[in-house]
Order: C-alpha cells, then sequence, then structure tokens
C-alpha cells in the first residue's frame, strides 16, 4: 500500500497516508506497554480547539482590482480578480500587507508566468522529496526487520519533518505567489471543465492544491504523531498461532508461526481452504478476528507465545516451557496466565487519531472534516457517489449467485470464514506448504527478491531495457510488518518495497505481498519519472494505485512459472473480483459511518467507540452478508488493521478492485501487461474519471464487474 495524495494538502491532514499491506512491527523488548488507562481514555488535549488566527485589516478588493489592471491590462483582469479572492481567503494579520505583496508579486507577462511556474515546479519536488527522505530515514528503524527497536525509535518514526512545510510556505509567502497567480478550483469545477484542460492547466491545479487549506504546522505535526502511534500498536499484534488451542487442548497450527492481524489471520484463513482440518481452523481465526473487534481478546495472548488461549472458551494458561518458540520475545518473566481483556486499546489508538484530525477542521472551511478531505480533496470522488458504488455492490442480485456457485464448489453451506474464500484463485495445484518452499528457495533475503525483479518485469512485458531501468529505481527491504511501498517523491530517489522475510526465507504469503508491492512500485517509478510535470506525479488517488498492484499480484503465480491463463482460470478471475469487491465494500462503509459517528459523538470514550463500532459492523453484517454466511451479529466487518493504522483508508480497496478489473479489462484487449501499464502509469494525477477514460475508455464503475460476472455464472460448465 502506499499515498498518492503528494498533489494536494500535507498528507496527514489527510488522517490516514498510507496504502495497503499492511506496515506491522516487531515489538520493542525495551518499550513498556501503554498503560491501560491512558490507552482507555485518551486525553482531551489533543482535541482542545486552537485558537484562530488574528483576521487581518479589511482590504478593499475592488479598488485593489482596478488598480492592477490599470497596471497590467484589461485582459488580466479574470487572472487578477481570481488570485485577490484566492489569496484573501487565506491571508492572515501575520501576513503583512496584502495589497503591497499583490502590487509586487502579481504577474501579467507570459514569460514570467512560465518561469515562475518552473520556478515553483522544481521547488516543490525537491523540498517534498528530501523531506520524504528525511521521514523514512526517521521511520526506517520501526519499518524494516534491520534490527531490535530502542525506546528512541517510536519517538523518531512520530515526527514527520514536512508537518510544517505548508505553514512554513504561507509563511514565506511563497504559498501567496502561487495562489495569487495560477488558478485554485473546486471538485465540482474539475468535474464539469477538467476534461478540457491542457496537462498544464492540470499542473497548475496540483500546484495550488497543496495551498487549498491553511493548517498550523502543529496541528499536522499532532495528525502524524497520532496516526503513528496508531501503526506502531498495529505493528505489534501478532498472535503465535501454535498456541491456539481447541477444547482437547489440541494445537491446530504448527509451532512458530506468528501472524500478525488483521492481515496475516486473513491470508492464513484462505490458505487452509482443501487442508484437512482447514474449517476448524478457519472458524478458529473467524474466532479471534471477533474477539479482536469486541476487546475481548485476553491481553496476555497478544504477541505473547507464553501462554496458551482457547478463543472460544477465552481461557488462558501458561504453555509448557517445550512448546515455547526459542523465538519469543523478550519479557518480564510470567509465573500466571491472566484471561484479562485489553482495556479497549484500539479504539484509544483511533480515537487518538481523531481527535488530533478534528483540530484541523476549522482551517478547512472547503473540507471541514476528516472525512470530506478524505473523499473530496484526497481521492476527488465525493463520499455519496463513492457510497452508491459500494452499494451497488453489495445489494446486487449477483452476489447470491456466486456465493450458491462457491457452495457448489465447497459442498457445504457458507460460514462467515468463507467471506474471504480463496477458491477462485488458481494455487497451481501445490498446497500453501509447497508454495513456501518454491519461495523460500527462490527468495532466501531481500537481495534475492531485488536481483529477480528485472526478470519479473520482462515475464509482465515490459521491454528488457525498461525492465532494468525501472527495477534500478527499487530498493527491496525486509519488513517489520506484512509488507508496503514507499514512494519517490523527487527524481534520483528510489522507490522502496517492503515485504515480510522470515529468517527461513520469504514464504508465499511474503512472496505474493512483495509482487502486489512491486506494482506499487513499479507506477511510483513510471508516474514521476516519465511525466511531463513532476507537480503531477502519481495517480489520482490511492485506489487506483491498489489497482494497479492488484494487476501484478493476480500474476503471482504465472511469475513462478506454475500457472498460464485459461479461459477456466479467467472466469475464476471474474468471479472472485466481485466477491473480494463485495467483501471489502462493507468493511470501508464500516470504517467510514464510524467515523460519522465519532463526529456526531466528539467526546466519547474509547469503550463507546468500540461498542459503537460493533454496532455499525454488525448492521451491515445482518443486512448484507449474513443472508449468506449466516452467524447473525457478527462483527467482523470491524476486523481490519487499516482502520487504526492509516484511518479512513479503507475505501480505496473496493474502489480499487472496481478500477482494477476495468484496467485489466483494457490490458486483456490491449494485449500483454507492461506497456498497458506504463501508458497508463505516466499519464499522471488528474480527476480520477479523466484517468479513467484514458486508461480504460471509461469512467469508474461498478457496471463492467457485474456484467462481466452474470457472463461467467451464464457460461459455467
Amino acid at each position: 500500500m502506499r499515498s498518492a495524495l503528494a498533489h494536494l494538502v500535507p498528507l496527514a491532514l489527510l488522517a490516514g497516508c498510507a496504502g495497503e499491506p499492511p506496515m506491522p512491527a516487531e515489538p520493542p523488548p525495551q518499550c513498556a506497554p501503554e498503560p491501560p488507562a491512558a490507552a482507555a481514555r485518551p486525553s482531551a488535549e489533543p482535541s482542545a480547539p486552537a485558537a484562530l488566527p488574528a483576521l487581518p485589516a479589511p482590504v478593499d478588493l475592488a479598488a485593489l482590482e482596478a488598480e492592477l489592471v490599470g497596471k497590467h491590462g484589461e485582459a488580466a483582469r479574470p487572472r487578477i480578480k481570481r488570485g485577490l479572492a484566492q489569496i484573501a481567503s487565506l491571508w492572515r494579520a501575520e501576513d503583512g500587507d496584502l495589497a503591497a505583496f499583490a502590487r509586487e508579486q502579481f504577474l501579467s507577462d507570459p514569460a514570467a508566468i512560465d518561469a515562475t511556474f518552473a520556478r515553483l515546479e522544481g521547488l516543490m519536488e525537491q523540498l517534498e522529496g528530501h523531506l520524504h527522505e528525511m521521514g523514512r530515514a526517521l521511520r526506517f528503524p520501526t519499518d524494516t526487520d534491520t534490527g531490535p527497536l530502542f525506546p528512541l525509535d517510536p519517538l523518531l518514526a512520530g515526527y514527520e519533518p514536512a508537518a510544517h512545510l505548508s505553514e512554513d510556505l504561507f509563511k514565506a509567502r511563497i504559498a501567496f505567489v502561487a495562489l495569487l497567480n495560477f488558478p485554485l478550483s473546486d471538485l465540482a469545477t474539475k468535474n464539469a471543465e477538467g476534461e478540457r484542460w491542457s496537462r498544464r492547466r492540470w499542473a497548475e491545479d496540483r500546484l495550488t492544491g497543496r495551498f487549498a487549506i491553511r493548517i498550523p504546522g502543529e496541528i499536522a505535526q499532532d495528525i502524524a504523531r497520532a496516526n503513528t502511534e496508531g501503526d506502531l500498536y498495529i505493528s505489534d499484534y501478532n498472535i503465535w498461532m501454535h498456541h491456539l488451542v481447541n477444547e482437547k487442548g489440541e494445537r491446530p497450527f504448527p509451532a512458530g508461526l506468528r501472524l500478525i492481524s488483521h492481515w496475516n489471520l486473513r491470508d492464513e484463513l484462505k490458505a487452509n481452504y482443501g487442508d484437512p482440518r482447514g474449517l476448524e481452523k478457519q472458524r478458529m481465526i473467524v474466532q479471534v478476528m471477533e474477539r479482536i473487534v469486541t476487546q475481548t481478546i485476553p491481553a496476555a495472548v497478544i504477541d505473547d507465545p507464553r501462554v496458551d488461549w482457547n478463543p472460544f472458551t477465552n481461557e488462558v494458561r501458561l504453555a509448557p516451557a517445550a512448546e515455547v518458540e526459542p523465538s519469543a520475545p523478550k519479557r518480564a518473566p510470567i509465573t500466571a496466565a491472566s484471561a484479562s481483556p485489553e482495556p479497549f486499546v484500539r479504539y484509544g489508538k483511533l480515537l487518538a487519531s481523531f481527535r488530533a484530525s478534528r483540530r484541523a477542521d476549522p482551517y478547512s472551511p472547503i473540507a471541514n472534516t476528516a472525512i470530506k478531505r478524505r473523499f473530496e480533496l484526497g481521492r476527488e470522488i465525493g463520499e455519496d457517489r463513492v457510497r452508491a458504488l459500494f452499494l451497488e455492490i453489495l445489494g446486487s442480485s449477483t452476489i447470491p449467485k456466486v456465493a450458491a456457485e462457491i457452495e457448489r464448489r465447497l459442498g457445504r453451506k457458507l460460514g462467515p470464514q468463507d467471506l474471504w474464500y480463496a477458491g477462485f484463485k488458481a494455487r497451481g495445484g501445490k498446497t500453501e506448504a509447497e508454495l513456501d518452499a518454491i519461495t523460500r528457495k527462490k527468495y532466501p533475503d531481500a537481495k534475492a527478491f531485488a536481483a529477480d525483479m528485472p526478470r519479473l518485469l520482462v515475464d509482465l512485458g515490459f521491454p528488457k531495457d525498461r525492465a532494468k531501468t525501472i527495477a534500478e529505481r527499487i530498493a527491496v527491504d525486509p519488513s517489520r510488518g506484512a509488507g508496503h511501498a514507499m514512494e519517490p517523491r523527487r527524481r534520483g530517489d528510489k522507490a522502496r518495497l517492503r515485504t515480510r522475510i522470515e529468517k527461513d526465507g520469504m514464504n508465499y504469503k511474503g512472496y505474493n505481498i512483495a509482487v502486489h508491492e512491486l506494482g506499487h512500485n513499479v507506477e511510483q517509478v513510471l508516474s514521476l519519472y516519465d511525466v511531463d510535470h513532476t507537480l503531477l506525479a502519481g495517480v489520482p488517488n490511492n485506489a487506483f494505485t491498489e489497482a494497479l498492484a492488484f494487476t501484478f499480484q493476480a500474476r503471482d503465480l504465472e511469475l513462478l512459472g506454475l500457472q498460464k491463463t485459461t479461459a477456466e482460470s479467467d472466469r475464476d478471475r471474474v468471479l472472485g473480483e466481485l466477491w473480494s469487491a463485495w467483501e471489502i465494500a462493507g468493511v470501508a462503509l464500516v470504517e467510514t459511518d464510524v467515523w460519522h459517528w465519532l463526529y456526531e459523538h466528539p467526546e466519547a470514550t474509547a469503550e463507546e467507540l468500540g461498542k459503537a463500532t460493533v454496532t455499525i459492523a454488525k448492521k451491515y453484517w445482518n443486512q448484507y452478508y449474513a443472508p449468506l454466511l449466516g452467524s447473525p451479529d457478527s462483527a467482523l466487518l470491524a476486523i481490519y488493521s487499516h482502520a487504526i493504522s492509516t484511518p479512513l483508508y479503507l475505501p480505496d480497496y473496493p474502489l480499487g478492485h472496481l478500477i482494477a478489473f476495468q484496467i485489466e479489462e483494457a490490458v486483456r484487449k490491449q494485449g500483454k501487461l507492461g506497456p498497458a501499464f506504463e501508458r497508463m502509469a505516466k499519464y499522471g494525477s488528474v480527476l480520477p474519471d479523466l484517468w479513467m477514460k484514458h486508461a480504460t475508455g471509461e469512467p469508474i464503475s461498478a457496471g463492467p464487474l457485474l456484467r462481466a460476472t452474470e457472463k461467467a455464472l451464464g457460461g459455467k460448465p
């Protein structure tokens, strides 16, 4: 996962700034856990409203406009009028004399305008790029599995060097030069006019879009810190599966299997289709997930293999010494096992992120909630449209038909574990253990995967010379968490691919994620190095980079030489894409509704938030999922860790599935993935539907996937 929002306001202000695969970390043995009381009820101090800045002395904008028109000519009037309005809306008393600034900085000579634009474009690339690299360096110990963490490391990770950049550019009045001379457009204007804009006009929009709102640096830093704390909490959230026991005291899972929530738990559940004890394991994983969401999970079992736990009865016992893995985290000795639940720490982290984000609301009149900033400024797709797309999927009459097909294949009624049914994805005739053996041998460490990237890209259809150039601009690091991709933000820097690599090499889960992250990284390289304006670097929003990454991930077995596309595998691809979109659409709506609830109950405690989240999750489950999967009142839809580590990110996934399907269909018409991927990626960050029309010929829609699924169901053998 990664963020594609650099063309807008500082990323921290969008209440979550990363992308898919997770960013978990190994437990820092030197760091004591947060006291329960602090976790359960975060301090109200971060949400205290900041004093709004003093307003400037009134300026007669009409008189100033007439004066500037007299100097620059009547032809300049529209630009003068627009520029004065743009700077006046954000000017503060501390900024000085607005009229004097406008007289000095307004440009009418085309050559001067072009030169100033070029200067600002180059400046933003260097400033944002180098600050991004500084932030990456600060996070390197917590992001990568390169040694033990020290108590200092979470503090370093919580410091965001770019947090004050926007405010500093306002204080230096550089931001006002951009706003005075170049247009700033709202989403309605972009939707109405954007298709007729030139590339330069889009680049100008991405320049001024950085200054659409003016948030104090201290608030941006608080948001970044709160999000980092949530991310670090999730990074340590591992379950030692060998220590899950059933009512007979049996251990269904092998020793040493340490899975992060929720990503690895979900992937392990998927991997157990076909296992003789698979259904038992899957039901146990589902129960673990339910305990996490409802915060009835015993705190003692989180990332600690010294205790055994029956997730159904919630009984906790000390594990026999012979069963404790040598790789167990170093902790203070324990003589008794406690079943005391985790005290709503999960929701305390989310509450802290909300309260920090809410402090930015008074400074963002054009998008006065974190929800609006995420949808309207970040995604540039209104929440109503996104919600309608998801509800179209959830309420589709095609979904029960796909469920019936899954029941036919499984030979049983569906259960909640089948939310993540994996049977539509071929596994090359291999079991999970066999796939693990193949990938561990092939990729014993990060260097081995890095060395193989040129070959992977050639197999994906990129010309050999292009594959080599792209691969040289990507570095591979072992991840403490499940994995993530980190983009470069200036030419000369490298993209970073992170995936989990165990002591004995990269298992199949790590490989599958690595291929997904490689898709992100290739997009990041192409959309920076090959775009015509660096202000347009990236893609419209995170859903697009997720969609492009999905196209790589779908070919992971082909890249191992284990699978070739057939008519049957293509049919399964379509069914699987809809089932995945259906699964994650409900998850995304749960998270969005939780944030609406927070805005309606800003003084809520962590416990109240937790209970509200469970209620919201049950509502969607009972309406759309229980009729097919059973288990009324399941809270399973609230398990996704993104809700804590990268708030308000989850809607990008169902959007990404819809976009990915449309991209995949276009790729199959055009031929090889490589050339089509390159053509799409380097188009850059323009309006979502404009990008989609360039890539596939039509705007974002659920229609193509639903129609293709109906066709696939009708053509089954």
